[in-house]
């Protein structure tokens, strides 16, 4: 094992930070905690460099890295700690060792986590033969690019979907196509979701999965962790879901306002809790990948920020302000067609998923391998 200190130059003391309104555009990376916050006319270093966060990075963070590379002309603010191997390490074996390193018992600070230099420098890594680290930061590169391709593929294929949509449908903030215009609540069944914590009178309770805002993110549902809440029948009456259901949040941070995923049984019972509606859709009117869609189109979101109730940071939505959604509603027979689509493409999307998580178990478990 050795410590940074004893493999990196430490150019700390290089850093130049520039308020935003100083910044002058160019053409070279001025770099922070977590990467590339604008591009500037001149550069401070000209090397092959790792940045670890100082402050604001993704400390605790298993999937987001708190060290990244950097090659060539840049400016580095001083939000990030600079380090130059030494001859004896290899510069992304280094970036590597401490990506993910767990800094949490070393860092210091309350409203915002700081790794300061003393801590740093003391931070350790194992140190193998320079021939054996190449070697590992090869066969970890190799992972890393086959993660990085996954991921490009899930979003071609997402912008795949995009596009064949405003191709069949136009661009809704002009409707240029002439498409009647319907309420969503005229056009389906609302329903806000179940309150944690009520007061309940009947003594025979089961416990039910229920979908809370962390599932519903825009466009997907993350079923990671399912969580259950105590229920009575006829509440499993009033707030099962169905397939083919829209799930969305009422808000909160702003990115978290009207984010709509379509339900699929992906749970035999399955409720939702009162922070998300339910949108039954009257679906000889209008099928969920169509609506599910455009609500998540700029021309949702749009609406859904002029109508929120907003507040510092915090921004949401009542059931009424959901049900006077203007639906923009397509011939069927054309949304059917785009339904089609659009399943082929999460079907195919599925299968790279698949291969994304199994690369993903790879690769952690390669650098738990060599690191931990």
């Amino acid at each position: 094992m050795a410590r940074l200190e004893e493999v990196c130059e430490i150019l700390d003391s290089m850093r130049v930070p520039v308020t935003a309104s100083d910044r002058k555009s160019g053409i070279y990376p001025y770099y922070g905690a977590n990467g590339v916050q604008d591009y500037v006319n001149d550069y401070i270093f000209d090397d092959e460099l790792v940045l670890l966060a100082e402050d604001g990075g993704n400390f605790g963070s298993k999937t987001k890295p708190i060290a990244y590379r950097v090659s060539g002309k840049c400016w580095v603010n001083n939000h990030a700690h600079v380090l130059k191997a030494k001859p004896m390490m290899d510069i992304d074996y280094l970036c590597y060792s401490i990506m993910f390193y767990d800094v949490t018992r070393i860092i210091s600070g309350t409203t915002r986590a700081k790794l300061n230099q003393a801590a740093m420098r003391r931070m350790s890594i194992p140190l193998p033969p320079f021939e054996t680290q190449k070697q590992i930061a090869k066969t970890l590169g190799t992972a890393a690019e086959l993660l990085t391709m996954r991921k490009q593929q899930l979003a071609e294929m997402d912008n795949l979907i995009k596009s064949t949509f405003y191709d069949m449908f136009g661009d809704p903030d002009h409707n240029s196509y002439g498409w009647r215009t319907n309420l969503l609540g005229d056009t389906a069944d609302i329903v806000s979701g179940i309150t944690k914590g009520r007061k309940i009178s009947e003594v025979n309770l089961v416990p039910i999965a229920y979908m809370r805002v962390a599932n519903v993110q825009d466009g997907h549902l993350n079923l990671n962790e399912i969580k259950e809440l105590d229920v009575a029948n006829s509440e499993i009456e009033k707030y099962i879901l169905v397939n083919g259901d829209l799930l969305m949040t009422e808000g909160g941070d702003p990115d978290k306002l009207g984010r709509c995923a379509i339900w699929k049984g992906e749970i035999p019972v399955c409720i939702h809790q009162n922070h998300i509606f339910r949108v039954r859709l009257n679906q000889k009117l209008v099928l969920p990948e169509y609506a599910s869609f455009l609500i998540g189109s700029f021309y949702g979101k749009k609406y859904f920020l002029k109508a929120a109730k907003q507040t510092t940071g915090i921004a949401t939505i009542n059931s009424k302000q959901l049900k006077n959604f203007p639906l923009l509603i397509p011939d069927i027979n054309l949304q059917c067609k785009f339904a089609e689509i659009v399943n082929k493409i999460e079907e195919q999307k599925s299968l790279v998923k698949k291969v994304l998580n199994e690369t993903q178990y790879l690769f952690d478990s390669l650098m738990s391998t060599y690191f931990d």
